[in-house]
């Protein structure tokens, strides 16, 4: 098919600090010849995984952080982590607070889903969780 993915762009007033959240939270790195001292990448940064997949950010006078769970300001876009287990959802968990995120709903002691919330820096939601049924 002649059409693919390129990028999940979140808009934010802090490009290199979002950037910096997120490449840290999952371990990705910047392009090839990415130089985090050029003033070029202020108002626009990506960041890639392992398998060639992208996040970006794109510079935005405002963003109004959601408000979620709480429907006055919806996610209107959020974004699932999965993790390996329980044990990794913790240590993820500690990760994601240090990194400056906050948690918004806590499902961690789910029997089937162990699951949380979270608000990164810029307000936008994601999700870490892990699978205890094997069977998905």
């Amino acid at each position: 098919m002649g059409i693919h993915l390129r990028n999940v762009v979140l808009d934010t007033t802090d490009v290199p600090r979002l950037a910096e959240f997120y490449r840290e939270l999952l371990g990705w790195s910047y392009p090839d010849g990415f130089d985090v001292g050029q003033d070029d990448y202020l108002d626009w940064r990506s960041i890639v995984g392992p398998e060639g997949q992208r996040l970006s950010f794109q510079l935005a006078g405002s963003v109004t952080p959601t408000t979620w769970p709480d429907p006055t300001v919806p996610q209107q876009l959020h974004l699932d982590f999965l993790v390996d287990s329980p044990a990794e959802l913790e240590s993820q968990h500690q990760r994601a607070l240090t990194l400056g995120a906050q948690v918004r709903l806590d499902r961690s002691d789910d029997q089937e889903e162990p699951l949380r919330v979270y608000a990164d820096p810029s307000g936008h939601t994601f999700c870490l969780f892990t699978w205890l049924d094997q069977d998905r």
